[in-house]
């Protein structure tokens, strides 16, 4: 890593650990921003793009558990979710999806549990705009 990254570590919510921890996410998990690239693991699992590549990041919040924590696609569109906690998250977005990860599609975005949501959101929007 060169001084100009950024690593944005995900919240363990240790009530959640049976599901977490079994998939492989860690303590050194999270996601990367480097001058410009966007890189997300997940234990094994990993996402990397140009930063280029993000239109994109929000915040979004209220999650229920079982939607949230896991490594979880969705059905209603082709987002990707690295979760590890239901405090909350960063959705980036993708102007070329990215390879899939899970499923049958690529995506076109993935949600993050990172600890510092506010700090990611802005850090994205900044390198992106």
């Amino acid at each position: 890593m060169s001084d100009d990254d950024q690593f944005f570590p995900y919240r363990f919510d240790r009530r959640y650990t049976g599901i977490w921890w079994p998939l492989g996410a860690r303590d050194n998990d999270g996601v990367t921003l480097t001058d410009d690239t966007f890189v997300a693991t997940y234990g094994r699992k990993r996402v990397e793009t140009p930063l280029s590549n993000i239109t994109e990041a929000h915040i979004t919040r209220n999650y229920q558990w079982w939607k949230a924590v896991g490594i979880r696609g969705s059905f209603a569109d082709s987002g990707l979710t690295f979760g590890t906690a239901t405090h909350g998250g960063v959705c980036v977005h993708f102007d070329e999806r990215v390879n899939k990860v899970i499923g049958p599609k690529n995506h076109a975005a993935l949600t993050v549990t990172v600890d510092d949501l506010d700090g990611l959101a802005a850090a994205i929007n900044e390198r992106v705009s």
